[in-house]
Order: structure tokens, then C-alpha cells, then sequence
């Protein structure tokens, strides 16, 4: 375990402990204008918008993988939207993501693929680098090519971009919670301390 989610872990225990203040609009948070309506039944929704692309999401992704085992309630669910925010090469590893989560792959792929770009700085951003790591990491790449180029990736591509205009997402990693609020923070730990209080807050 890396110092930093050491002391992110630290942070979540002290979190717990404590009696904490209803967040504050402006300060802890901002409202998405107009709300959007939430997809899943029962659940409050917590989007991340993201890119594999983006450092900033590479660096927040162990503290929300550590986050939705201790944090996230029952009551809850995590949903992860790839953009590109109009970059063909984002637009890339949109379609990848996509297609690793159609070929099944994508839970055990999901943080390998942040290293290779970000740790390992391979240029993985067209369909023929991004076929060959799949390869290397024990996917079928006629498989993996099929699945990037297929209706469904693209459709489910294009439902994304969508999404992140309607939530008028115009940089990331960005969290947003119940299509109601954006949570802001100082730092990532404060960013995610303020998404656990927004769930709360959306389910009364």
C-alpha cells in the first residue's frame, strides 16, 4: 500500500469518527442545473466522469477503489462514465472501456490500463496499441477489435459524451451525486468525504 492511500485510509477512519456538517453549496458543493434524472431504481447515483487519459483521474482512482469498499452504503451505487471532452485520443479509451466491459475484461483491466498510459507511458490511444495491450494482458484482440468497432460500443460511447454535457462535465475526474449535485473539495480525500455526505443528504 502506497503512502498515499495509507493516509487516505487514515483520513476515512478519522472521517468516520467524527461528527461532521451538512455540506455547504458554494463551498462543498455546486448544483447541476437542471437535475438530471437517475437511471437506477432505488439507488442514489454517484458518477464519476472520467478519462483514462487524464492524470488527475489516475491519481484518484486507488482513493475511490478504497472509497467504495469502506464508504459507499448499500443504498448507493458507483457509476463510471468515460469522456473525452473532445479529444479524438480520449475519445479512444472511451471506446476501449467500453469495449472491455462488453468482453468482460474490464474489472480486471481497469486500473492496468491507467498504468500502462500513465505508469508504463505506452501511447495508447487507437484501436490497433490499444488491441495489441489488450492482447499482452490475456484478451482476444480480433475479439477486443470487434468490440470497439461494434454498434453497441459505439452507441454506449455516444450515450457518455451526451451524459457529460448534460452535466455540463468540463473537466476531470468529476463526481456528481443523485444528477442533483457536483461535489467540490479541496483535495481528492475532501472531494470523496463530500460525496459520502451528499448521498446522505440525497436519500432523506
Amino acid at each position: 500500500m502506497t503512502a498515499a492511500r495509507i493516509a487516505f485510509a487514515l483520513f476515512l477512519s478519522i472521517a468516520c469518527s467524527l461528527s461532521l456538517a451538512s455540506p455547504t453549496q458554494g463551498t462543498d458543493y455546486s448544483l447541476i442545473t437542471p437535475a438530471q434524472p437517475q437511471t437506477e431504481a432505488g439507488k442514489v447515483e454517484v458518477i464519476e466522469f472520467f478519462s483514462y487519459g487524464c492524470p488527475h483521474c489516475y491519481h484518484l482512482q486507488p482513493l475511490l477503489n478504497d472509497w467504495k469498499k469502506a464508504q459507499l452504503p448499500a443504498n448507493a451505487v458507483l457509476i463510471k462514465v468515460p469522456v473525452s471532452l473532445g479529444r479524438r485520443e480520449w475519445g479512444q479509451l472511451v471506446r476501449a472501456y467500453y469495449a472491455l466491459q462488453a468482453s468482460g475484461d474490464l474489472a480486471r483491466l481497469d486500473d492496468a490500463l491507467f498504468d500502462a498510459i500513465h505508469k508504463e507511458g505506452k501511447p495508447l490511444f487507437d484501436v490497433d496499441a490499444l488491441a495489441a495491450w489488450a492482447a499482452q494482458n490475456g484478451v482476444d484482440a480480433n475479439k477486443f477489435r470487434s468490440q470497439f468497432n461494434s454498434p453497441e460500443v459505439t452507441t454506449k460511447a455516444l450515450r457518455a459524451e451526451q451524459l457529460s454535457r448534460d452535466y455540463k462535465v468540463n473537466g476531470v475526474p468529476t463526481l456528481t451525486v443523485a444528477g442533483k449535485y457536483r461535489a467540490l473539495g479541496k483535495d481528492y480525500p475532501d472531494m470523496l468525504r463530500i460525496t459520502r455526505e451528499l448521498v446522505d443528504v440525497a436519500a432523506k
